[in-house]
């Protein structure tokens, strides 16, 4: 198979979490445990760092990557989903993996994968590890992909464990409370292996306590262990916690030599060094438009704070969700003198935009529709002046068809 017929094959023949949501997440580990084992345990055969938590997590990662790899470190870094190629979700020193080793080591695992119905988040895990394995990685940044516990991650024994923190999301999968939350965020807690947790929430610190000490893990949080401010090439004023967490990360990892200036030059060239992108990112001046994927009530307020924070004569906001979400905690958050340009992202997933526009008016919202997000865009783009501000979000998914 060619790549795209080989990614054609991945996202069609197998469950996906961002095509078909809860119906894909499969709740346990027998699947990835086989599938390593198949590989000769590729798992065992590189050291890592473990991040989890609800929101910060990708940025948490490639801020991690690229201090390591400032060090001279050969670094892996597994994040989802992907923006705009699948090849994103693994990378070393910041490039993709290669078509060609994603398109033999489909062709190499197919009857596997169709003899035992792996889902394709186990399918993508399995890939990474054997990649990070075969090319030798110093060290590997691995992201959680959904809550922590039953994820397909949590086969590692990481060096240190990274949770930035806990919000509501994916509450029909991991719990309707933060403690219910957080001990299924807490289950990549490993016996003796320290964790940092980025922001101390009250809700959540007698499950963190309780998990940890089950399993004789130093507990750290970050807000009361860093207390030096650390300039970021990431922008948006919410990276300032997710920094802490990397710090105190880096702090309690053993056996890495990483100086101050590296540790100062790794959070300014995150971009240049990883490749991140859609967090708080500009995509031009005169307007200004700026897309972030924040998609929970925890992300999306701080977003939209920091929007009505810039200065503009008026504000456009091109908005797409997915299904599944709590519109009823997530739209009040959204100012009512804004000009809205409603949309769909093109996955199966997406809410269809009149849904959205109904929905959005109980709350005061008001604007245009679009069935295509780019169209939403193009919209913005025409209707604003040189002083205005456009903001694009909701969903990873919307972001990523305008970057």
């Amino acid at each position: 198979m060619t790549y795209k017929e080989t990614l054609d094959w991945m996202f069609t023949q197998l469950p996906m979490y961002q095509q078909k949501g809860k119906q894909a997440y499969n709740a346990k580990l027998d699947g990835i445990r086989n599938f390593a084992n198949h590989l000769g345990n590729p798992e065992n055969k590189f050291k890592s760092i473990h991040v989890g938590g609800t929101n910060g997590k990708g940025s948490s990662s490639h801020m991690l990557a690229s201090i390591l790899q400032e060090a001279g470190y050969k670094v892996g870094l597994y994040t989802s989903p992907h923006l705009k190629d699948f090849r994103e979700r693994i990378r070393i020193n910041g490039e993709c993996v290669g078509e060609n080793f994603v398109i033999e080591f489909i062709a190499n695992n197919q009857s596997f994968f169709e003899n035992h119905h792996l889902s394709f988040f186990e399918m993508t895990v399995g890939m990474a590890f054997d990649y990070f394995a075969k090319e030798k990685v110093d060290i590997a940044i691995v992201e959680v992909g959904l809550g922590g516990r039953l994820d397909s991650t949590n086969i590692i024994t990481p060096e240190v464990s990274l949770i930035t923190n806990i919000g509501f999301d994916h509450v029909d999968m991991l719990g309707d409370t933060l403690p219910k939350i957080a001990f299924e965020k807490a289950g990549i807690i490993k016996e003796g292996v320290p964790v940092v947790v980025s922001e101390f929430q009250t809700e959540t610190a007698e499950t963190f306590r309780d998990v940890s000490k089950s399993k004789n893990a130093k507990l750290i949080y970050a807000e009361q262990e860093i207390d030096e401010v650390y300039e970021t090439s990431l922008l948006g004023a919410y990276q300032e916690k997710n920094v802490k967490g990397v710090m105190a990360v880096i702090k309690k990892l053993g056996g890495f030599a990483i100086t101050h200036n590296q540790m100062r030059s790794g959070l300014l060239k995150v971009v240049q060094n990883t490749g991140l992108m859609g967090r708080w990112q500009q995509l031009q001046t005169a307007p200004t438009v700026i897309c972030d994927t924040a998609h929970n009530k925890e992300g999306l307020s701080i977003v939209i704070n920091q929007v009505t924070q810039q200065k503009f004569k008026k504000l456009f906001i091109v908005l797409g969700f997915v299904k599944g979400k709590d519109l009823n905690t997530i739209l009040p958050l959204f100012p009512k003198d804004a000009e809205y340009y409603f949309t769909s992202p093109e996955i199966s997933r997406g809410l269809e935009v009149n849904e959205l526009v109904d929905r959005a008016k109980e709350f005061g919202l008001v604007g245009k529709r679009f069935t295509a997000v780019k169209a939403a865009y193009s919209a913005a783009l025409a209707d604003a002046g040189p002083e205005d501000f456009i903001f694009i979000g909701g969903s990873t998914f919307t972001v990523s068809e305008v970057i």
